[in-house]
């Protein structure tokens, strides 16, 4: 699943094939059939990520601040000088191993695709989707009966989110993290991104995206050629 994760967002970035048309097909069978979610919901998000990454209000992934942790220099004193308390964010280092990596796609992610779909009446979607679930269910079932489905699921989730969360966070985070000051693009990319060591190990656990800069300068580069 964390695999499959990567290559939907290859494919989400139109930098396998040359036709755009071909990069959106196989995304929704990547995202929709193998792992049981909306192209249009990853579409969504991610682009505005990358749009304005780290630009709080407008970043997707830094909507946690300020209910769960406080993020960025800037945003951490602003939130001391209000004096508002959410969380008990001298601690937040704690318990973040707690409610950010086992929790997104489990608990968060997995019930609101399916919101998103139907509000938005992204019926295509919605259909690759099912196919994921049916296909799961029918072939475990005969194996494992209903609660032994439905504990799997919850497995496979739980160690995915804790591995998606590692590699999205560690090339962000750290970074710089404020409101929209309206930089030029290229600044506001560099100053959102970091990268992490190459080895042949952080290459296939990351799906490449331990070069997080390269991916965010060039983002329809297929991930191979970022080292180069």
């Amino acid at each position: 699943q964390a695999q499959a994760g990567w290559l939907q967002h290859d494919f989400g970035h139109l930098s396998v094939f040359s036709k755009s048309r071909w990069n959106h097909w196989m995304h929704k069978f990547v995202i929709g059939h193998l792992k049981g979610a909306p192209a249009s919901w990853w579409n969504h998000l991610h682009f505005q990520h990358h749009a304005k990454p780290n630009c709080f209000r407008k970043d997707p992934d830094v909507n946690m601040h300020p209910l769960f942790f406080a993020l960025g220099k800037t945003l951490s004193v602003e939130l001391g000088v209000q004096k508002k308390k959410f969380m008990p964010y001298n601690h937040q280092h704690k318990y973040f191993f707690i409610i950010g990596p086992p929790a997104l796609v489990p608990l968060y992610f997995q019930w609101y695709i399916f919101y998103f779909v139907v509000q938005r009446k992204q019926w295509v979607d919605l259909a690759w989707m099912l196919t994921f679930y049916i296909r799961f269910f029918l072939t475990y079932l005969p194996l494992l009966g209903v609660k032994g489905i439905l504990g799997l699921h919850l497995l496979v989730r739980f160690i995915e989110s804790n591995w998606f969360v590692w590699i999205t966070q560690m090339n962000h985070i750290p970074m710089h993290i404020d409101y929209d000051k309206n930089v030029d693009w290229f600044s506001t990319q560099l100053q959102a991104t970091c990268n992490v060591h190459q080895s042949l190990f952080n290459d296939w656990f990351s799906g490449h995206l331990n070069f997080q800069i390269e991916h965010h300068l060039f983002p329809t580069m297929p991930r191979h050629n970022y080292w180069k």
